[in-house]
């Protein structure tokens, strides 16, 4: 007689800890401990790592179920629906590729093209059919099945279905095994795990957007509905320039900087991304100087954009057209810490427009305008008070008042002042590089990144402090950045297309650093497993006005 052996598996949403038969799914565990959600289970972190319902334990677990509501959640969901996307394309249309672009309007950009590379702008007729054969998929509830296959037969793979920006990075790649996706006849693979079902993915849309089409996903999981369309114009065509730069420059993949640090020519890149960045921000301030009634530069952005090195290099620059730019930032305008309004949980909301004293700013800017000597104020972080100490500015003819801060754009942070004396700026870390056609990287990722390290070396906060911290920055980002984005008078991209490959070597090591016990460690495995991806550039030859330095070392800017 044959005894199988048992393990014990602890359930975090019962609180239940109960034996069971080695190899059992989690979806059996979930089934048998009637584990009930909001939602259906989506998925699980199994000793605070994300794993999908299939998965068999086979030794002693603790176990967490989710569902879409969280933003692990929203994640398998959003793979799952490209998935569903791309197979629909498919099953419609052999002659055409999908080329997953980029977030917009609440959405994902995507475009068609032809197996030889040509852009293909589909009918609305044929976007109507590209949905209604979704809806099938969705409607006949499938399996998305996951399965190990040989690193290597996975590129050839990949070569014979025309991906060949997959194939170096799977002939490359430090696994003998990796996992592909099967829906159906279809297999792909996704930087991540995905639902159980394509039933579960049930609400989305498609929409004509440009020359491609706009895959709509909820933006409440709560509710699960999909808001009001609303274009990005202008982050749109910052997405379209940058895009067709880096295709033009071949740095628009994993695999094309890869190839870059294999054959040593890493210098290159980064000395055309840096100029790139410089003229556009002499540009930028040729443009200031042309208009001539300019007193006021704002500019925003969310967490770890650049806006900093940013404002600097645009002072720099509107001096070499001539005028006397002065910075002023706006977190000398905080109020005092006991007047900070707070959030739902009782805690400090430091992002709130009203944590900032912007009727003092106004009255200032506008005493300073008109020719009067104005004493500044200082915030004191460490006592949580407003300081004056006899630091006075006014205004010549020439001067500009360069103003760096989150609500740069927000219209009652610079209320009273006339706007034809404003011109408005928003900077954000659009990533230009993909990881390939079906796979892009989120810009949020990016900033995190960027805020992981600078909190390290200079704040001495470590990973797992930031990345708890990141979900209440992005609510701060949504309420009080985003939607005035496209009020900027021009919106530069401050990302540089090499900078994921130097950002490993310095994110690693502080990534590996959260501990398995922390409730962000699923999320550092996740940040770790997509750098893997990348080889390390060589950071020597980024110029110390670099914007990447602010978060790195070695910029020659005073913080």
């Amino acid at each position: 007689m044959i005894l199988t052996k048992k393990i014990e598996i602890t359930c975090k949403n019962t609180g239940i800890t109960k034996s069971y038969d080695i190899g059992t799914t989690l979806a059996e565990i979930a089934k048998d401990q009637s584990v009930k959600l909001k939602k259906e289970i989506i998925g699980a972190k199994v000793n605070n790592k994300i794993k999908e319902l299939n998965y068999c334990v086979f030794k002693p677990k603790v176990v967490e179920f989710f569902d879409a509501e969280c933003l692990d959640g929203n994640r398998i969901y959003n793979r799952s629906l490209k998935f569903i996307f791309i197979k629909a394309v498919a099953d419609l249309r052999k002659d055409l590729k999908v080329n997953i672009k980029h977030s917009i309007s609440k959405g994902v950009y995507c475009e068609l093209k032809t197996q030889d590379g040509q852009d293909y702008k589909p009918t609305l007729e044929e976007i109507n059919e590209i949905k209604e054969r979704m809806q099938i998929i969705v409607n006949n509830n499938l399996p998305f099945e996951r399965k190990e296959v040989l690193s290597t037969k996975v590129a050839e793979t990949f070569g014979k279905m025309g991906l060949n920006e997959r194939v170096d990075i799977f002939k490359k790649r430090a696994r003998l095994y990796s996992s592909m996706y099967y829906l159906e006849n279809y297999c792909d693979y996704f930087y991540g795990y995905l639902a159980p079902t394509t039933g579960m993915i049930s609400t989305f849309d498609l929409i004509p957007y440009y020359d491609g089409i706009l895959l709509r996903r909820p933006t409440d999981y709560v509710k699960m509905c999909i808001a009001p369309l609303e274009k990005q114009d202008k982050l749109f065509e910052v997405f379209r320039e940058n895009n067709k730069w880096c295709k033009l420059m071949k740095v628009d993949t994993i695999a094309n900087l890869n190839k870059m640090v294999d054959e040593g020519t890493c210098g290159e890149i980064i000395k055309l991304g840096e100029a790139l960045q410089e003229k556009k921000i002499a540009e930028i301030a040729e443009n200031i100087r042309q208009k001539g009634n300019i007193k006021l530069v704002l500019i925003a952005g969310p967490s770890s954009s650049g806006k900093t090195t940013f404002s600097k290099r645009l002072c720099v620059q509107l001096g070499v057209c001539g005028l006397k730019p002065v910075q002023i930032s706006l977190d000398n305008y905080f109020v005092n810490r006991e007047d900070t309004p707070k959030d739902e949980n009782g805690e400090y909301d430091f992002e709130a427009l009203e944590a900032v004293d912007y009727k003092q700013f106004n009255q200032d800017m506008l005493r300073m305008m008109q020719g009067e000597k104005v004493e500044m104020p200082v915030f004191n972080f460490q006592t949580g008070k407003r300081e004056y100490k006899g630091d006075y500015l006014t205004a010549s003819d020439e001067t500009v008042f360069v103003v760096e801060g989150i609500h740069g754009l927000t219209p009652t942070m610079s209320q009273d002042i006339p706007s034809e004396n404003k011109y408005k700026i928003y900077v954000s870390a659009l990533t230009q590089v993909a990881i390939d056609a079906h796979n892009g990287i989120p810009t949020t990722d990016n900033r995190l990144l960027r805020r992981i390290i600078r909190d390290f070396r200079y704040r001495h906060y470590s990973a797992e402090e930031t990345i708890k911290r990141w979900p209440s920055v992005r609510r701060g980002e949504d309420k009080n950045i985003f939607p005035y984005q496209e009020e900027a008078d021009v919106m530069f991209n401050s990302s540089l297309p090499y900078e994921l490959g130097v950002i490993k070597r310095y994110a690693c090591p502080v990534l590996q650093g959260v501990n398995e016990t922390a409730e962000e460690y699923s999320e550092a495995q996740r940040l770790l497993k997509f750098l893997s991806y990348f080889h390390e550039f060589p950071d020597d030859e980024i110029p110390p006005t670099s914007i990447l330095r602010e978060f790195l070392t070695g910029s020659s800017f005073h913080y």
